[in-house]
């Protein structure tokens, strides 16, 4: 998927390390029969079946299972594609339960005595869309549908066809009559299409002699408008497109007083959609690859609007890819954190192990790599061959030890502990646990300054620079790794201090507004909110974009990367108002994993109402909240809501306590309903 991406019609793949799928697999399944049962085999690849050890003659496509235990062994060989099976018996079929290995270090010595495979890791099979003989993985493709364009500007040599709005897909030409060349210059704008010299993606076609030809591009692209140019020798009837989707569905929802905000709330969805395909991606022009600093983002929306782990959890394993490690994933050392950040999130919301269990020596040998690459005073800095991204900023220091690559490194730690413990692995939960502890308390005693009330973004030859970014700052705070007299500090001398150096890309902007959020300010997130998402929107944006400079005028908005059109318009972490007004103002977050424990903690941060779903793994928690009263109903598991009143809360349905200091909780139990009356603080 990653090498659809094309630049002027040149084929432009990534630049770090692409690992190819294992060409030879061993499936096999440990059954208990109450009697026989015939199973049906069949495959993607050259294969073999053994029954207990004994291998079957010749490829057979059924073989009779005896009553009683037995193992079944199915191994498979495709270098072209992806090995794959499907099983079909009464009880016998394929499933995730399935074990599979791709080196099962079998031998058989001179008297013909099997070896001990005790050796061989056996992982979970995935099992996800080999659902019929015919429905074969490697022909897999996401699904279409047919949509018309809104208008068409036509000239003797040229149309401008216009779909409305930002779209995904395969243009599809009408009754092409004639012979010569056409070119499709395709535009996020309509100055990009426009421009035969700076549009980003085009196709370039040659007809000869056709008579009433309808023709469908090979490659899905984005774009809202089309430029059609053509010789005076060709005629064109009309042009339409496929639209390419993921079929996702919305679970969570957000709706409120301000229809400012209900719109942001809109395009972000559509944005999130439009970014989510195979995997999440970061943008659908440009990239259209997998950056794990983009796709940790897509990952927490996700949380609040699909909550479907199966893109999570394969999007997280093409990021990883195989061992050995060579280098950062994507070749950014903070984007290697946030594929750990990732999997703690994963685990919190999900409650799902199986993954953990299965990915967790993966774990072990990237962070073994990070490891490995630590200085004297056990921090990184950047060595050749090491990108320190952290963000589009001009003028952003990466020389020396940046206190925000060792901020993420700290909460990596943490996930390995916390995933040595689900996999019971003591001496490494042990291990993991210090050293987390231990760079914990050297991001204070190094980079905490007194007198600047904040972390300095860097030291360089053992000294802390001058320099104060909001970078580390804003993730101490929802880390939870600064005290309350520190939160207060970065909050007023960092957050709300217009003299640091600003944010402009959406990217950072979720941290900062979460960060903020986090520490009550939902009345100023939600002005920052209506200038930046709402800025985009009153320029005429019908998805969010990469970078947004509201000092910027008209096409200038769309340059980047030293490009009159470099910039993607549709990037999926333009989309986190979803994840911050699920979390943040509805208020749901998951304390125990997979919502055994959860709060509900609603802030109207200056809204008059708003109401709302948050997915869980075992249904929609529901939250309206108004100023006078609040309506919740929990899904499985225990939630608390918390809140603040003027005057006593009233509910029939529970019992409220009060916490001092106009502070109230109540107990929610599962699926159950309750109203309570109250007056906003």
């Amino acid at each position: 998927m990653q090498n659809r991406r094309t630049d002027r019609g040149s084929f432009f793949p990534v630049f770090w390390k692409v690992d190819s799928h294992y060409p030879l697999m061993d499936f096999h399944k440990d059954c208990n029969l109450s009697q026989p049962e015939d199973v049906a085999i069949y495959a993607e690849g050259k294969y073999n079946v053994k029954l207990d050890g004994k291998l079957f003659e010749g490829t057979p496509t059924t073989i009779n299972v005896p009553a009683g235990q037995h193992r079944i062994n199915v191994k498979v060989f495709n270098q072209a594609s992806v090995p794959t099976i499907y099983v079909k018996g009464k009880t016998v079929v394929s499933d995730s339960s399935w074990l599979l290995t791709f080196e099962d270090k079998e031998w058989i010595d001179e008297t013909g005595k099997t070896s001990d495979v005790s050796a061989t890791k056996w992982l979970n099979a995935g099992s996800w869309n080999f659902n019929s003989p015919t429905n074969l993985p490697s022909q897999f493709k996401l699904p279409v549908v047919s949509q018309s364009a809104v208008s068409t500007t036509a000239n003797s040599t040229s149309r401008l066809i216009d779909f409305g709005k930002e779209t995904f897909g395969f243009v599809k030409l009408h009754g092409v009559k004639g012979s010569g060349a056409m070119t499709l210059y395709y535009g996020e704008s309509k100055e990009e299409a426009l421009s035969k010299d700076g549009a980003v993606t085009l196709d370039r076609l040659q007809f000869s002699n056709v008579s009433k030809q309808d023709s469908t591009m090979p490659l899905s692209k984005a774009f809202r408008y089309v430029n059609v140019v053509m010789e005076p020798t060709l005629n064109l009837d009309s042009v339409s497109m496929l639209y390419e989707y993921a079929d996702v569905k919305d679970r969570g929802s957000f709706k409120c007083s301000d229809e400012e905000i209900n719109r942001i709330y809109d395009v972000a969805k559509y944005t999130l959609h439009l970014a989510t395909r195979e995997f999440f991606i970061d943008g659908i022009k440009r990239d259209r690859w997998v950056w794990s600093g983009d796709a940790y983002q897509s990952y927490l929306m996700n949380y609040y609007l699909f909550f479907d782990s199966p893109t999570v959890e394969r999007t997280m394993a093409a990021l990883r890819g195989k061992d050995p490690v060579t280098g950062h994933i994507n070749t950014i050392m903070d984007y290697t954190f946030y594929w750990f950040l990732g999997i703690y999130d994963y685990y919190l919301y999900t409650g799902d192990k199986s993954f953990i269990k299965n990915f967790y020596p993966r774990m072990q040998s990237m962070m073994e790599y990070v490891l490995g690459r630590r200085n004297k005073d056990g921090l990184l800095q950047g060595l050749p061959g090491d990108w320190i991204f952290i963000d589009w900023a001009n003028g952003l220091s990466k020389k020396g030890e940046v206190s925000f690559e060792q901020m993420l490194f700290a909460r990596s730690l943490e996930t390995m502990a916390l995933c040595a413990d689900i996999v019971n692995d003591d001496r490494g939960k042990t291990t993991y646990t210090k050293l987390s502890d231990d760079l914990k308390k050297k991001l204070f005693s190094l980079y905490w300054n007194s007198s600047k009330h904040a972390l300095v973004h860097s030291r360089v030859d053992g000294k802390q620079t001058g320099n104060v970014t909001r970078y580390a700052n804003m993730f101490g705070i929802f880390f939870n790794y600064f005290n309350d007299a520190q939160k207060q500090e970065v909050k007023q001398h960092v957050l709300l201090n217009d003299s640091i150096q600003k944010i402009t890309t959406p990217y950072m902007h979720f941290y900062e507004l979460e960060a903020l959020c986090a520490m009550g300010e939902q009345d100023y997130v939600l002005k920052q909110m209506k200038d930046y998402w709402g800025g985009m929107l009153n320029l005429g944006a019908t998805s969010f974009w990469e970078e947004y400079n509201p000092t910027k005028k008209g096409a200038e908005h769309y340059a980047m990367y030293g490009r009159e059109f470099g910039k993607s318009l549709c990037h999926a972490w333009g989309a986190s108002p979803i994840y911050l007004l699920g979390k943040y103002y509805l208020g749901v977050k998951p304390t125990a994993a997979g919502y055994a424990t959860y709060t509900i903690e609603p802030k109207l941060g200056g809204l008059q109402w708003m109401q709302g779903e948050v997915p869980t793994p075992a249904g929609n928690i529901q939250v309206y909240c108004s100023t006078t009263q609040m309506k919740v109903k929990g899904a499985a598991g225990k939630g608390l809501l918390s809140f603040q009143s003027k005057t006593k809360p009233i509910c029939k349905e529970g019992v409220i306590e009060a916490k001092g200091g106009n502070n109230y909780t109540l107990m929610i139990e599962p699926d159950k309903a309750y109203t309570v009356r109250y007056k906003a603080k």
